[in-house]
This record gives C-alpha cells, structure tokens and sequence, in this order.
C-alpha cells in the first residue's frame, strides 16, 4: 500500500465487478483494498483506515445499509457511497437515512463512481487530497486554495468555479500526471452543467491563456501525451 494516496474500500460480493473497479480506481490515482462482505469491512477498517467506502446493499451476510448505520453508530465517519441494483427513491432514502454519503444506481459507468467519489472527498471538510490551506506560489502567481482565488503580482485574476477546481486539482497533484477522466471528475462544478474530455482540454487552454508566457508552449500545465495533464511547478 501506498500512504500517499487516498485509500479506497471496495465491499462488493461480485469478484468481477470488485476486480473492474479496483483496476479502474488504480489508474486513476487511488489505492483500493477489497472485500467481500460486511464482517470483512469492519476488519478493513480497523486495519487499513480507508478515506472512503463504496459499499454494495445487498451483501452476503447482510444489507450494506445496516453495516452503514452500524458504522455511523459506532462514531465512525468515513465517507461512504452505496450501491445497489435496486435504484428506486424508497431506496435512495434508506441508504441516505442510514448515513450514506452518496448512493449509485446498478449498473454504471465506472466513470460516474469515479466524479461521485471525487465529489463526496471535495465536499468533506479537511480531505487533504483536495483542501490545502496554505496559498501555492508559481511564478508571479498565487493560488490560495481555502479562498478559491488565484492572483498575479496580488491583483486577483476571475476564473469560473471549474476553472478553480480544475487548477486546484492540477495543483493538488503536482508532479503527478492526471488524466481526463479523473480531471473531469475533480472539475465537476454542479452550477456549469455536464463536462466532457473536450471541455477539459478548453478549460486547459483557457488555463494557459491566463498563466502562460506562450500557451502553445506551457511551462506550468504540460500535456502528457497518451494520459492528460500535469501541473509541473
């Protein structure tokens, strides 16, 4: 396991379905332990300390939204995103009522579990993956994340809401190569609709025209051919 990155507990009794997701998260930055059951998830927990759970209703030996109240009853906190085969509002409410985080409808694209879990990370207070406090120097540039503000020389430069979660991902991140997939789930901004890889890569360019010297040749955001971007201060 890697202590650098954010861990990801997988409660499926599906060994397929458990494989596909673990594989998926994996290229997408995350460390993903697995388990079949629920009396496997507690087990994991005391363990391993995941940052987030994406937990299966309908396990073996129970329903994931009682072992999802058991957890919440036990003080515990870990954000938690149920799935179910079974995708009717009754159910929705069950699953929320029993301290869910997040609930997503069987079967789905492994890309909408992957902008959910970035989703129930960024609204969690103090996830480090994505909240730093302390402002970021590059250049004659600031980005202070706590205040969603980039600035230049200290005059404050206006950027839409996916724009600051776009940089504040490839910032958060540096170093690291991102691919689109997983920036078009860090850059999600609920207020500006559906994106898609090409509003990524606009979003990108848009980036560029505001911190590039030359945008066709970026010294900050980099593209790396095959995978995405990166953020390389």
């Amino acid at each position: 396991m890697d202590d650098t990155l954010i861990k990801v507990l997988v409660v499926d009794d599906d060994p397929a379905l458990r494989q596909l997701l673990a594989d998926y998260l994996n290229r997408h930055g995350y460390d993903t332990l697995l388990a079949p059951d629920a009396r496997d998830l507690e087990s994991r927990i005391q363990r391993f300390s995941p940052d987030l759970i994406v937990l299966d209703r309908m396990l073996p030996d129970g329903d994931g939204a009682d072992a999802c109240r058991r957890l919440r009853q036990l003080g515990e906190d870990i954000p938690i995103i149920l799935l179910t085969g079974r995708d009717e509002t009754v159910d929705r409410v069950i699953g929320l009522e029993a301290g869910a985080d997040d609930y997503l409808g069987k079967p789905f694209d492994p890309r909408e579990l992957l902008a959910r879990v970035e989703t129930v990370l960024r609204r969690k207070k103090g996830a480090s993956a994505f909240v730093k406090e302390k402002p970021v120097a590059f250049g004659p540039f600031i980005f202070d994340p706590a205040a969603r503000q980039l600035s230049r020389n200290s005059e404050p430069i206006k950027l839409t809401g996916g724009e600051v979660n776009l940089l504040e991902a490839l910032v958060n991140n540096a170093g690291k190569p991102l691919s689109r997939d997983r920036l078009l789930a860090l850059a999600r901004d609920d207020d500006e609709g559906e994106r898609n890889d090409r509003a990524i890569d606009i979003a990108i360019l848009r980036l560029r025209r505001v911190i590039e010297d030359d945008p066709k040749q970026p010294r900050w955001i980099q593209t790396v051919w095959g995978v995405g971007y990166r953020f390389s201060p």
